[in-house]
């Protein structure tokens, strides 16, 4: 099925574009607009879009499953936003005791904890308030940083060995972050204001569609036309708002895992060797995914199946 949505009709207008000589982040604008729209249209009337956009889903799927009318803000909860019995799970439980709770303040430790030489996270990141920030371009250093590499960066430049990428401590102290920028209210706000930070965001756009691995699928092909379509028992979770709500705690991990661990597993599911977390090609992806988030809530750490 997956090869059949990879190679439907369905074409966005921010698939391919060229770069536009006026503000460097107009294009990266025309896109998260086309793609917002794209979404909202999608689910606006399900059983009326079933033949356009769900030709692959049952009858009771459209009458029990879907929900319709999901506007914008709400796609931060993935497919929970539109698939009515996995949010009823979800929200039973969010209701209970979190399994990401005690991390939240393991994190808190480790971001004041003091490195051998008496500085420390904190040190580097005085506001933890910042999770909405990332990945920012550096225009000092012309490239991407996240907020993965961006703890690294602060780790390695005070002599302490870097923290493993995907779970861990990394996981906790990014849950430390989110969830003081989530308490703050704050929205992502990813800018691109340079043209090296836009072609950037081209790259990790590029990668984002491009086909690609043994069975020929893109990052698109699953979470944009392939958003609401059922793989064996899981509804695949729209780009829009991919990004609001990590490090996530999954189910099948029985763990807290950041954004780099989740992206990995899917380009391996693509049937490719996913690149490194901290490569310039990890990053500009999660800077074009980020972006496409601009204007949503942060909402992490959070949980997911």
């Amino acid at each position: 099925m997956l090869l059949k949505i990879a190679k439907s009709s369905v074409i966005l207008g921010l698939a391919i574009s060229t770069l536009s000589a006026g503000s460097f982040n107009e294009q990266a604008e025309k896109d998260r607009k086309a793609l917002v729209k794209y979404f909202e249209d999608k689910f606006e009337d399900v059983t009326k879009n079933k033949d356009k956009f769900f030709p692959y889903s049952t009858e009771d799927e459209i009458k029990n499953v879907f929900d319709s009318g999901v506007k914008h803000q709400s796609f931060g909860l993935g497919s929970y936003s539109f698939n009515k019995k996995s949010r009823a799970q979800y929200t039973e439980f969010k209701d209970g005791i979190l399994p990401y709770e005690e991390s939240i303040e393991k994190g808190e430790k480790l971001y004041n904890k003091a490195f051998k030489n008496g500085k420390s996270i904190a040190s580097c990141f005085p506001d933890p308030v910042i999770g909405h920030q990332y990945p920012v371009f550096n225009e000092t250093k012309k490239e991407v940083i996240t907020l993965t590499s961006a703890i690294n960066d602060c780790v390695r430049a005070n002599g302490e060995k870097e923290l493993n990428t995907k779970d861990g401590d990394m996981a906790k102290i990014e849950a430390y972050i989110a969830f003081k920028t989530a308490e703050a209210g704050k929205e992502i706000d990813i800018k691109i204001t340079s043209k090296e930070a836009q072609d950037a965001y081209e790259r990790g756009k590029k990668y984002y569609y491009s086909q690609r691995g043994y069975i020929n699928i893109s990052c698109a092909s699953c979470h944009v036309q392939g958003a609401g379509q059922r793989v064996r028992n899981e509804y695949m979770s729209p780009l829009l708002g991919s990004t609001t709500h990590f490090p996530v705690y999954r189910l099948v991990w029985q763990d807290l895992g950041t954004l780099e661990k989740r992206m990995s597993g899917c380009i391996t599911d693509q049937g490719q060797k996913p690149p490194k977390d901290e490569s310039k090609e990890m990053k500009e992806l999660l800077y074009f995914m980020a972006y496409m988030s601009n204007g949503m809530k942060i909402d992490g750490p959070d949980l997911r199946k």
